[in-house]
């Protein structure tokens, strides 16, 4: 078994687009109606619009944006501090500024318009 993808349930596919895109650099490689796949590398980052998963797929996906977070998505960047100055000109929500963490990690946290947490940090090489 292995991870092929990670579906974001977003209440607006195209800020969702734009951030993801044009923010994050990550460029759309499949789009289907409300679903959309990015291309992050190994494992595709998709999104799926809220209510279209509830009335297509019958899950129980509840309305709007939650603030409660029972997960997070993490990108390794080179230069952490550069990338989170530069998602601020962007006007980024900030969660956390870059912190050197005690295993050696530059570590900040982010979100996207749903409120989804986004790790943002160098690799531990």
């Amino acid at each position: 078994m292995k991870m092929k993808y990670t579906i974001l349930y977003v209440h607006d596919v195209e800020a969702s687009i734009e951030f993801y895109q044009d923010i994050l650099g990550f460029p759309v490689k499949m789009r289907v109606e409300s679903y959309v796949e990015f291309d992050t590398g190994e494992v595709t980052l998709s999104i799926n619009l809220r209510q279209d998963v509830r009335e297509t797929l019958g899950l129980p996906v509840p309305e709007g944006r939650h603030s409660s977070q029972t997960f997070e998505i993490g990108f390794v960047v080179d230069d952490v501090d550069q990338t989170i100055a530069a998602m601020k000109e962007k006007g980024v929500p900030v969660m956390k500024e870059p912190a050197k963490k005690p295993w050696g990690q530059t570590v900040a946290y982010v979100t996207d318009p749903d409120g989804h947490f986004i790790e943002i940090c160098d690799d531990i090489s």
